[in-house]
């Protein structure tokens, strides 16, 4: 065997080392004076998100649902999962784990049992209001997804887990399923592709915990809607002790467009790793509270200021936002000026994406008692099975809202902030975690804020011991 050595001139590779460097520093550049945002209308999927169209079938199809949904689906499963992989979609649920990745999970030899793919629109996250815009307006979305992303898996069936408060979205869901039964669009032979696939609606009760997948699960099976331990994972003992993935609405809803109009469109939004388009519902202290479509990596800035008319009584009038859903720590205004809303860019910040849920506080918001209120609903919204979480959310919410009037001593900040730290991470589900993180943002950024409170409360409990010593 010969080995061939490529022996370069000094200069040589000093050139070829610059000339590398330069292709390196401009490929970062370039990633980074490139803007986000400013999506156009033609490339939205979600077009009837605001219910201005017919969402029945006809009204869909028109729109573009359902087209060439057969050819899709003959081309097999290992080609609608390349497709989802090289799109770079993550889980729009919260996790944001890679979705081609999670499919291809259950991807297995077969073993006698049948595979499912269950759908999580509970949405029960205080802020987020996406997933149920897609099933009252655009509920075929969904079901063409559930086709489509179970094709990939081999599943048998898709279960739709809906909040029981849906009732309305409930209602549209269901029309909308037995409409594509009756055009022969699932059930036996699903679009004529020679795939059996059906699709079922179960309604939950409105429990917080069952968000969770496994709880979701065990909730399905008609048990109580408590996590279980994993491993096993859903991939290998999901619902009804076969394989089964959890997905959420709008993950599963945006995959039939990424397989029609391919993956490089999709990924051309959006930072690397943070691919694609987003719905984000911007709620709180802004002129117009809006659930939008946009791209991944816009900043949240000019989010706010475009879609919801800005913070009510101009940006140098917010104090903070929590950027993902309440269960992700809240950011202050000096944050909020440059940072994106994407994965990556709310990790640096020490926040998270999560359901994208945008809820605004300008300078009128009592922090404190926003934070206190959060820790109140999840400690009741707690399954009780962990003790961390059973027991430390209960502590919590009695020394936050000892915090809200200041009757508490400084010491106590470090305390709770220990208190969660016990509690993350130490929970069969995310439910403890999603409790914490509130916290330890609110002492990151507002510990002073805390600390005058405090002041203030035994400031005037001695003005109050001195008046009264003075009567007597």
């Amino acid at each position: 065997m010969s080995v061939t050595v490529r022996c370069y001139p000094k200069n040589v590779l000093t050139l070829l080392r610059v000339v590398g460097s330069r292709a390196l520093s401009t490929e970062t550049s370039t990633e980074a004076q490139k803007t986000y945002g400013g999506l156009k209308d033609s490339d939205r999927i979600f077009n009837n998100l605001y219910g201005r169209h017919d969402w029945h079938l006809k009204g869909s199809m028109a729109r573009g649902d359902w087209h060439k949904t057969k050819e899709i689906l003959l081309k097999g499963h290992e080609w609608i999962l390349d497709e989802i992989k090289k799109s770079g979609l993550r889980g729009r649920g919260g996790a944001g784990f890679p979705s081609g990745l999670k499919w291809s999970f259950m991807n297995r030899p077969p073993d006698g049992r049948p595979k499912y793919l269950v759908v999580n629109a509970d949405e029960g996250e205080p802020g987020t209001c996406k997933d149920r815009e897609i099933m009252r307006h655009e509920p075929h979305k969904l079901v063409e997804g559930c086709l489509v992303a179970g094709r990939s898996m081999g599943a048998r069936a898709a279960y739709i887990y809906i909040r029981g408060e849906f009732y309305n979205e409930s209602i549209n869901m269901q029309t909308a399923i037995k409409e594509a039964y009756s055009a022969g669009l699932i059930g036996k032979n699903a679009c004529g592709s020679g795939y059996d696939f059906d699709v079922f609606m179960h309604r939950g009760a409105g429990a917080y915990i069952c968000g969770e997948e496994m709880a979701l699960i065990e909730s399905l099976e008609g048990k109580q809607g408590k996590p279980r331990m994993k491993p096993p994972f859903p991939a290998d003992v999901g619902v009804f002790g076969c394989p089964t993935t959890v997905a959420n609405v709008e993950t599963v809803a945006v995959a039939p467009t990424i397989c029609r109009r391919g993956s490089s469109w999709f990924s051309s939004f959006g930072r690397k790793r943070n691919e694609g388009t987003k719905l984000f519902c911007i709620s709180g202290h802004v002129n117009r509270p809006c659930t939008v479509e946009e791209e991944m990596s816009i900043p949240l800035k000019e989010l706010i200021e475009w879609h919801a008319g800005g913070v009510r009584g101009g940006w140098d009038n917010l104090q903070a936002v929590i950027p993902g859903g309440s269960s992700t720590p809240m950011l202050p205004k000096h944050v909020c000026d440059d940072v994106a809303m994407d994965f990556d860019g709310l990790v640096a910040a020490k926040s998270g994406l999560g359901t994208a849920a945008v809820i605004v506080m300008d300078k009128t918001a009592d922090v404190i008692k926003c934070i206190a209120r959060l820790i109140d609903f999840y400690e009741h919204e707690s399954c009780g099975q962990c003790t961390p979480c059973r027991e430390g959310t209960g502590w919590m919410a009695k020394i936050m809202n000892r915090f809200v009037e200041g009757n508490a001593k400084p010491g106590e900040i470090d305390m709770i902030e220990e208190l969660s730290r016990q509690i993350e991470g130490h929970t069969i589900c995310a439910l403890g975690d999603g409790a914490a993180w509130p916290v330890q943002g609110l002492i990151r950024h507002f510990r002073s804020e805390i600390e005058s409170r405090m002041e203030q409360f035994h400031a005037q409990q001695e003005g109050k011991q001195q008046q009264q010593q003075a009567v007597a």
